[in-house]
């Protein structure tokens, strides 16, 4: 096959949503571009859960406002773990900043959180990132 899907090196993916609509379109769009979404889960509780239990995270796609707390909790666990953590919010509180890789503001287009992902892979990898989308603010975890 001369095109197929990109191999990507941050596959496995945990969403953290608790708007129904964009955690299934996160969801569906992200398996569709060749991610592994190990689970869409829309509370801090759950999310934490599962950043303890599974062996395998690539990145943590979190919003901040969660129902029952902060989207920064999370962000904490898989720090923790030295998992990557993309904010994808609304708003997004300047403390933030430490815990994060990268932070994209809603709403945004599907194609923009697709290049956010990438531009965290290629900070992941050593790499200049190709393109950064708009709305799009990209943190140097290694400073």
């Amino acid at each position: 096959m001369l095109f197929g899907k990109k191999k990507r090196h941050l596959a496995r993916l945990l969403v953290v949503e608790d708007e129904p609509l964009i955690a299934f379109d996160t969801e569906h769009y992200l398996g569709d571009e060749g991610f592994e979404v190990v689970a869409t889960v829309d509370s801090v509780a759950h999310a934490v859960r599962v950043i303890a239990t599974e062996d395998v995270l690539h990145l943590v796609l979190v919003d901040v406002n969660l129902a029952d707390g902060s989207g920064l909790d999370v962000a904490r666990e898989a720090m923790a773990r030295d998992i990557p953590v993309l904010f994808v919010t609304g708003h997004f509180p300047g403390e933030a900043e430490a815990l994060a890789s990268g932070f994209l503001a809603k709403p945004y287009q599907q194609r923009d959180l697709l290049l956010a992902i990438e531009a965290i892979e290629a900070m992941v990898l050593g790499e200049k990132p190709r393109r950064l989308p708009p709305r799009f603010s990209l943190f140097d975890r290694a400073a």
